[in-house]
């Protein structure tokens, strides 16, 4: 079974946008320095946050997918965790099934 991570963060809405490239190349580098593979990283630009967080009323939402093993999300959450430029993180594990041989040979017939 592969395990896919999916990581939606929110950066200061205050950073330029040199700052915010650090910061995603920052995590993304700490992923695969921890063996993840396919990472997708989505920018999904500065919104309203739904409640304010530390005093901000928006925030730069940045979505990373990735498949890695469990050992990965403890030191990418603490990185966030400390970090000031961090406001909220979220990781959802998804365990997606490989498909077996038999259901893709009953599927060719």
């Amino acid at each position: 079974m592969q395990i896919v991570y999916e990581t939606m963060y929110i950066l200061r809405p205050d950073l330029g946008d040199e700052q915010v490239e650090q910061a995603v190349s920052k995590y993304q580098n700490l992923l695969q320095e921890q063996g993840a593979t396919e990472i997708e990283i989505q920018r999904r630009g500065k919104r309203r946050l739904a409640y304010e967080i530390n005093k901000q009323r928006d925030g730069i939402y940045v979505q990373m997918n990735y498949e890695a093993p469990g050992k990965v999300v403890a030191p990418l959450e603490r990185a966030m965790r400390l970090s000031d430029e961090v406001i909220r993180y979220l990781t959802i594990k998804q365990e997606v099934p490989e498909e077996t041989s038999d259901s893709a040979e009953a599927e060719e017939e």
